[in-house]
């Protein structure tokens, strides 16, 4: 039997350039009641998680970076109202007594529909590097699955070998699984590994608190919990540029610095600056560049001459 080896197939794919553009990328989720219904709390109480094709999409929050790490475009699939995007008649799958009171409201697959539609139409036309934190088991999952369900085409993941290729940062960044050696360690969760560079982590909201606020008509909020999650991804992500060698401590900073003001002018993610360890984000400055030393004679030679 052939040795199995991390090696790259030969079969060609999308060639990236130095110029590549990243897509630090976030999603938000509720279980999707019309498909699946949550088995009842075992002894613990606590309610089980959904598999894959049970979530439903609700908030995809992106940050657009362009290759040289700036800032291009900050917010969440589909910013606009969603009751703009109704027609005037309901689906006919949503026509009164298609649901019943366990499911959806009749606008959900409508409103998921639209969000993975734009997102697949950005990502095949701009061909950025996605950058997740997780994203290889949780978020690109999902966002296939439920593609799946609403007959979303995804050429871009199967065509780019390497947005699925697992051991390659051309297509895909998954910072979890990079910084866990791709499953030799535990990473840990994005909550921690944020707060170790000086971010805050989790502020008020925590994903187990989604599903409420989404019945409860908050989703304004839950956009801002999955921006403020974004942020702390792209922070962590030029870290972990610093950290690969990609990027020298000089020009971090200043990318940090750049990222960080133009976050703070958009105003939707002001927890995040409010909490944050600006020095410990930033790290120690560089030291200051020393004139050269002339060497042995070279003052005298200078002298005679």
């Amino acid at each position: 039997m052939r040795s199995m080896s991390h090696r790259r197939p030969s079969v060609s794919a999308v060639v990236r350039t130095p110029s590549a553009e990243y897509l630090i990328l976030d999603i938000e989720t509720v279980p999707d009641t019309g498909r699946w219904q949550r088995p009842a709390p075992g002894n613990g109480g606590e309610p089980q998680f959904p598999p894959t094709w049970a979530h439903r999409i609700i908030v995809i929050g992106c940050l657009w970076l362009d290759h040289d790490y700036r800032l291009k475009r900050f917010g969440v699939i589909g910013d606009k109202d969603p009751a703009a995007d109704r027609p005037t008649e309901p689906p006919p799958e949503a026509a009164p007594g298609a649901q019943d009171e366990r499911r959806d409201d009749p606008w959900s697959d409508l409103r998921e529909r639209h969000l993975l539609e734009d997102f697949s139409r950005f990502v095949g036309r701009a061909r950025p590097v996605l950058v997740t934190y997780n994203g290889r088991s949780f978020d690109l999952p999902v966002i296939v699955m439920r593609s799946l369900c609403h007959a979303i085409a995804l050429p871009w993941y199967y065509r780019d070998r390497d947005v699925r290729y697992r051991y390659s940062a051309e297509g895909h960044l998954d910072l979890c699984d990079w910084l866990a050696d791709h499953g030799a360690a535990r990473a840990g969760k994005l909550d921690a590994i944020a707060r170790l560079i000086g971010l805050p982590g989790k502020i008020g909201v925590d994903g187990s608190q989604v599903e409420g606020l989404y019945r409860a008509g908050q989703l304004a909020s839950i956009q801002r919990y999955c921006l403020a999650d974004v942020t702390q991804t792209a922070l962590l992500f030029l870290r972990f540029r610093l950290l690969q060698g990609q990027i020298a401590p000089e020009i971090y900073r200043e990318r940090t610095i750049a990222l960080l003001d133009a976050l703070a002018a958009d105003g939707r993610v002001t927890e995040v600056f409010d909490q944050l360890s600006r020095e410990r984000l930033l790290g120690p400055p560089p030291p200051p560049v020393s004139p050269p030393v002339p060497e042995p004679g070279e003052a005298g030679d200078a002298g005679e001459s």
